[in-house]
């Protein structure tokens, strides 16, 4: 250890010794009194305690009482009208839950089954080759391609008014998965637009009205609606905005579909729903568990995906927890059941993250562990100025890393990574500005620095190919090939031009070379140009495109990736 190390250690110790010393302060006032609890939470959320920001609604629900809610900001900009309790907000994916919970009323009175197939119900979804049971859709595991990607790829605006019939349309021309239903885990809203029109359809009432009257009303939630039609009139809802340079703009949400989404409700109300999963008025016990429960794929593991929920744990606590986003929205809805704490946040500006501001909430809440004795803050304050910390990275010249340098390519999800060199350091880049150091702790070994969890990078050859091996936690493992990127020229280009049309979107995508460059055109969407990546493989604004040839050679199609859709297919015309 260096002498400067060794005094800093010195100093550090004595400081401890003098605070151990010191007469302990006055007792702070209990974490359960109200006013400290005001006082807490007045602190978490003075980001939003501005009548000329977008606002917030939280709501704490402890044994069974709402024992904090209150309103900051403005719930709209136009008119300083201020965030209340009584506020509406639209809560996006929250909505989730309650859709599976009115499938699941159903099932009980057996006017279905959770295992039923789709079909069944709504015959106009295609038949893929496969069964998908309503179970499927409620848990992500459908492989049905996302509601939301498919319209955006077709041109569509997503403030634009859709409505549910959009949606059926868009499913009904449908001709593939994403993957066999059961075998993955995979987003997907449209499962849950599906889910709500079968409810509407086997119950003979609108989703609206079946839910007002068999959740709403039975558990006093008087502050909520399921919105199906973008022309309602609301009192006393909030109205979404995002950020505009120093200010503000709206970001405006038109939907008329539910089920997926649409549920404005309040967060005191979010919490009488969350005190029905501790004791059920409405639904039984069964319904609870079953909602609470953990599906599984096809092969039996868990991907901590329940239905309408998910199952998550923070600090060695299991929690079950919901977000949503949509337009300017962001909410969020956790419950803790074994602490019996339920916690519901709503924001109507798009950079809030209430996520984050929950945990907090919950940090004041839950049992913590004891404060370790000095002792033990003193062995870890010498441990993290070890040799061996300090030593774990080596420096390599830079004709060493520039043997690393290049394009790597992950075939199982079709992405590449670049190597390059920057003022003597090795950087590891996922495109655009999104870099991260390589640290070198070996000849051929690196450690990402600025990343969350442990990820190392190490560099190989196998049968005269570079290779790139990045774990991730010692877990994951990620194989890439180096490979060298096309040289672009306008006649290498020009192989690609003409236009593209996908049946199961209605739409036609047109290309054309111009300036080295592959420029995209749609009737609706922005022009833009997509950069090659690795022979026929493209990244663009819509997703990623892999170009099909004939047994000739010639470009006859491509298909578009872009997240919860794999692999739509366009053919040239």
């Amino acid at each position: 250890m260096s002498n400067f190390a060794a005094r800093l250690v010195i100093s550090f110790l004595l400081l401890i010794g003098l605070f151990a010393c010191q007469p302990s302060s006055k007792p702070e006032q209990p974490l359960n009194s109200p006013s400290q609890q005001t006082i807490e939470f007045d602190r978490l959320f003075t980001q939003f305690d501005d009548i000329n920001k977008p606002g917030a609604s939280v709501a704490v629900l402890q044994d069974g009482e709402i024992i904090f809610s209150k309103g900051y900001g403005s719930a709209n900009l136009e008119y300083d009208i201020p965030v209340t309790p009584e506020t509406m907000f639209h809560v996006a994916s929250v909505s989730k839950q309650f859709t599976v919970f009115a499938i699941l009323l159903l099932a009980e009175e057996g006017k279905l089954n959770f295992d039923d197939d789709i079909r069944q119900y709504i015959p106009e979804v295609p038949d893929f080759g496969h069964t998908i049971t309503l179970r499927h859709l409620a848990s992500h595991t459908s492989g049905m391609r996302d509601q939301w990607n498919l319209l955006r790829m077709a041109g569509w605006r997503l403030d634009d008014v859709i409505t549910t019939e959009h949606v059926l349309k868009m499913v009904a021309k449908q001709k593939e998965l994403n993957f066999k239903p059961g075998e993955e885990y995979l987003y997907s809203n449209t499962g849950f637009t599906l889910l709500a029109e079968v409810v509407a359809r086997v119950s003979g009432k609108s989703f609206a009205q079946f839910t007002q009257e068999r959740l709403f009303t039975p558990l006093s939630m008087s502050n909520s609606l399921f919105y199906d039609d973008h022309q309602k009139i609301v009192s006393n809802r909030a109205y979404s905005y995002e950020r505009n340079g120093n200010g503000y703009k709206k970001s405006v949400l038109n939907f008329s579909n539910v089920g997926a989404t649409s549920l404005f409700t309040t967060a005191e109300d979010l919490l009488k729903w969350s005190a029905n999963f501790t004791e059920p008025t409405v639904g039984s016990p069964t319904i609870i568990e079953q909602m609470n429960t953990l599906a599984s794929l096809n092969n039996g593991e868990t991907f901590g995906g329940a239905y309408g929920q998910f199952i998550s744990h923070y600090k060695g606590t299991e929690y079950i927890q919901h977000s949503g986003g949509d337009a300017g929205f962001r909410s969020y809805l956790a419950r803790f059941p074994k602490q019996n704490l339920a916690i519901a946040i709503l924001n109507n500006g798009a950079d809030a993250r209430p996520w984050e501001l929950a945990l907090q909430i919950a940090d004041r809440f839950l049992k913590k562990d004891p404060p370790p004795p000095q002792n033990a803050i003193a062995n870890a304050f010498l441990e993290s100025i070890s040799p061996k910390q300090i030593s774990d990275s080596i420096e390599l010249d830079e004709e060493t890393l520039n043997a690393y340098v290049g394009h790597y390519w992950y075939e199982p999800e079709a992405y590449s990574r670049e190597i390059y060199l920057e003022n003597g350091k090795l950087m590891y880049s996922r495109g655009q500005d999104d870099v991260s150091v390589l640290a070198p702790i070996s000849e051929n070994t690196f450690k990402m620095l600025n990343v969350e969890g442990e990820i190392y990078v190490k560099f190989t050859e196998s049968d005269e190919k570079q290779l790139m091996t990045v774990q991730v936690d010692n877990v994951d493992t990620y194989v890439s090939v180096g490979y060298t990127p096309v040289k672009i020229t306008k006649t290498w280009l020009s192989q690609y031009a003409g236009s593209y049309f996908s049946p199961e979107l209605s739409s036609t995508y047109h290309f054309s070379p111009e300036n080295k460059q592959l420029k995209i055109s749609h009737h609706r969407l922005s022009d833009h140009y997509i950069a090659p990546v690795k022979g026929d493989f493209f990244s663009s604004q819509v997703g990623d495109i892999l170009f099909e040839r004939d047994v000739n050679g010639e470009i006859n199609g491509f298909r578009i990736s872009n997240g919860r859709v794999r692999n739509l297919y366009f053919r040239k015309l």
